[in-house]
């Protein structure tokens, strides 16, 4: 197998999956950023906890009344995704650009008890690893030599969509750099013509003065 595309394989078994916990107050906002290649099918699962102490001074606590909010915003700042949900379930999507999506949570209430704040767990799922393998066998009876042959299948374009992604942020850095290139190139070349106009200005008043103490 190539080499390359070993590497890409296993880019992409560790890519596809990943799971993380944070705190979360009343008022705060938690964002942050998964790079998704375009038409890729995306799944998050995930679980809140209320977190503090209750009036009657008991420990962990949950609230009916709580919910959580998601936006997803795509590459174009598009908003893509936008709703409130339960405190836990699944939630899915597939991006129709290649690059930064924005996930961003929040709580819908601000009636917490003093103290309190909310513990998400979240496990995001990417292409292959989004893909519900059980629910496709028994739904088209599927051997387990097509099972496999499917799951190969999914993850070669998997590495296709990875790749051209690749390929793209390779165009874009390519721009940049040519473009910072052309300012620099530019910004050295007028500052040439300037230090050549100062010097010519220069030689010409030292010239007007000799001629005016009639040194020369």
């Amino acid at each position: 197998m190539n080499i390359n595309i070993l590497f890409l394989l296993t880019f992409s078994v560790f890519h596809n999956a990943f799971g993380l916990y944070f705190y979360m107050g009343e008022t705060q906002r938690k964002c942050f950023i998964e790079e998704i290649p375009d038409e890729t099918n995306v799944i998050m699962a995930y679980s809140v906890e209320l977190h503090g102490l209750d009036p009657g001074g008991g420990g962990t606590m949950l609230s009916s009344d709580i919910a959580l909010h998601v936006e997803i915003t795509d590459p174009e700042n598009k908003i893509q995704l936008s709703r409130t949900y339960s405190l836990k379930g699944r939630i899915s999507f597939t991006s129709h650009k290649s690059g930064e999506h924005r996930i961003c949570m929040n709580s819908n209430s601000t009636a917490w008890f003093s103290g309190t704040q909310l513990k998400v767990q979240l496990e995001i799922q990417v292409g292959v690893g989004a893909v519900n393998y059980e629910e496709i066998v028994k739904r088209e009876k599927l051997s387990d030599v097509q099972l496999r042959i499917r799951q190969l299948l999914d993850q070669v374009e998997q590495i296709t969509k990875e790749q051209n992604y690749q390929r793209y942020r390779e165009e874009i850095f390519r721009y940049v750099s040519d473009d910072t290139n052309h300012v620099v190139l530019w910004f050295a070349v007028i500052q040439a013509v300037i230090v050549l106009m100062m010097g010519a200005w220069q030689i010409r008043h030292l010239k007007s003065f000799f001629e005016a103490k009639k040194i020369v």
